[in-house]
Parts: structure tokens; sequence; C-alpha cells
């Protein structure tokens, strides 16, 4: 079973939802959710200890009442102090958590999802028996340095049979008009950054991903 009865979703497919924007600033989330968008997670950078736990609790408040469901990324203490549901690691963050750690945040309730890259890394974050994977990037990304290559529609498919029921999250390089494609080839949900965060209109393109997502539902 790779979902073991540990947290209180009645329906697993609902999470992450198929549109998956993720963000860098409260004020992203806090657009966000206005707009209604389902799952976002918010991914800031180099933030120390203090930091992180006040973007976290800051960005739960903004959400708090909400349908969003908010993913802090790589902050896992601040996730569990501030009370937060669900939680995303890099495989660089997940190797650096020792057993006590991981253990801690499955005590603590928290969902957990993994970026993977390679098969190496999809099997390392099998045995963490995460409750989605992510894999990319799909496209290039000029966003940051990468050092994998893409991945290419093709091999969505391919893990989506090795995964089975965990959802697939794409990420990388992806535009709305991939959407369907990248739906068809396997992928349960899809990860978008600078198709929404570069664009000229965003809260446009916020409107068309939820239409996309209601379409391929």
């Amino acid at each position: 079973m790779p979902y073991p009865d540990r947290h209180a979703y009645p329906d697993r497919r609902a999470y992450p939802d198929r549109f998956y924007p993720v963000v860098d600033s409260l004020s992203w989330v806090a657009r966000l959710t206005k707009l209604g968008v389902g799952t976002i997670q918010l991914r800031a950078k180099n933030l120390g200890d203090g930091e992180a736990l006040q973007i976290v609790r800051d960005a739960l408040a903004v959400t708090k009442g909400t349908p969003t469901k908010l993913v802090v990324n790589d902050y896992w203490r601040a996730a569990i102090v501030a009370g937060a549901e669900h939680l995303h690691l890099g495989q660089e963050d997940l190797a650096s958590l020792a057993d006590a750690d991981l253990n801690a945040i499955r005590d603590a309730g928290l969902t957990l999802g993994l970026s993977t890259h390679d098969d190496e890394e999809l099997a390392t974050a099998l045995r963490a028996k995460p409750d989605y994977v992510a894999l990319g990037p799909i496209f290039p990304t000029t966003l940051k340095s990468m050092r994998f290559a893409p991945q290419g529609i093709a091999k969505i498919t391919e893990w989506k049979k090795r995964v089975g029921s965990i959802p697939l999250v794409a990420i990388g390089g992806i535009k709305l008009e991939q959407a369907q494609e990248i739906f068809a080839a396997g992928a349960d949900s899809i990860a978008v950054v600078s198709d929404l965060t570069q664009n000229a209109d965003p809260d446009a393109r916020v409107r068309a991903w939820l239409g996309q997502y209601e379409e391929a539902a």
C-alpha cells in the first residue's frame, strides 16, 4: 500500500490539485488563494529559522478558512511548529534527514511530496513512501541551473507506470498550451512556475489554468 492511513483525506486524488503553482512570496500565496487555487507551494529560499517560521505562519493565516492547501517547501521544522499539513522536499533535503527527522514529519501528520530527476532519485523517493512524486524538468527551464537534462513527455508515461497510484506531478518549463498533452501522458498534476509568475496577466493565466484543470478532470 503506497498510502498508509495516516492522513484524513477521503479522496487522495484531490491532492495535489491538477494545477499546482509554485511561488516564492506571501503576496503570491495571497493572490492565488483569492483566485481559488486549490494547492499552492511556497518555495522561499535562503531563509533563517525565524524567517522561515514567520512566513509559514503568515501563509497559513492567509489560506486559513479557504479551500487552498499550502505546501511548505524545504522548511520542515517550521512546517511542524506552525501546524502546516503539507510538505515538499528536494532530494538534497531528503538526504539530509535522519530517520528521526522523517519520523517527526510523519508523526506531525504532514503529507510528503518529493522531487525526482532520474531513476536513482525515484527509487530513493519511493523508499520514503511519499504522498506524491514530482518529475522534472520536463522541458528546459531558465529559472534555475539544472544538472539534469529535460526529461520529455515520454518519461511521464514511463514513470507513471512505475509509481502506480502515487500521484505524479510534472514540473519544469510547462506552459498552459502543453497541459492536455502532459495530462494525457499520465501526469496527475502540473507544477507551474514561470508560466504564471512571468506572465503579463497572471490572474488571467490562473483562470485559464483552472479552466484547463476542469476540462482535464
